[in-house]
């Protein structure tokens, strides 16, 4: 039985503009480091810049892996539940039903891609965002669609799903910073301790 070995993470730290910061590439260069004892056969990304160039960074420690964009991994809101936690109601603050229903049809097309077994055994990682990682992760697990909220993933945080014909998906791994020295382990999602 052929098992798809999805390896999720999350972008480098980038600046406002969406480079990657000196500490991104740093965190970028430590996954690739840690990804180099994997059987490692390709590397999507998001056509986002900080995605473009983390997956770079992780082509070059991962020599004739192509190195691919996939339009389904751009950074995107997966779902805006009906009955807005008050939490979040900033967040989702002037989101209309075109932004809701367009951020939905990604997340479709973001599972019916890379959430499902392959015809052969395959291990591909995919750079992506923060919100993408939760819904991928949220799918793995068979929660509500509201359930991707809260789910906080770090830079370049490890994230291990395996697909199997047959059988449910399994969470193998989620948010898994050991490749990163403690200042560099960041959900950018405001302050707090660092695991």
């Amino acid at each position: 039985m052929a098992t798809r070995h999805l390896y999720v993470v999350r972008h480098g730290v980038a600046d406002p503009f969406g480079e990657l910061t000196e500490a991104g590439q740093r965190q970028v260069e430590l996954l690739g480091r840690r990804l180099t004892s994997l059987p490692i056969d390709a590397v999507w990304h998001s056509p986002l810049a900080r995605a473009v160039r983390s997956a770079r960074i992780l082509g070059e420690h991962l020599p004739g892996v192509a190195v691919r964009e996939a339009a389904e991994l751009v950074d995107h809101v997966p779902h805006v539940p009906e009955e807005i936690p008050p939490a979040w109601a900033g967040f989702f603050d002037g989101y209309d039903a075109a932004e809701a229903a367009a951020g939905a049809r990604i997340a479709e097309a973001l599972i019916g891609r890379f959430a499902m077994p392959a015809d052969v055994e395959t291990h591909e990682v995919l750079v992506t965002h923060a919100y993408p990682v939760a819904w991928l992760v949220r799918d793995a697990l068979g929660a509500p669609p509201a359930r991707w909220l809260g789910l906080n993933c770090g830079n370049t945080a490890l994230t291990v799903i395996e697909h199997r014909a047959g059988l449910a998906p399994t969470l193998v791994l989620y948010n898994d910073m050991g490749h990163l020295p403690a200042e560099l382990r960041w959900t950018g999602f405001g302050p707090g301790t660092r695991p």
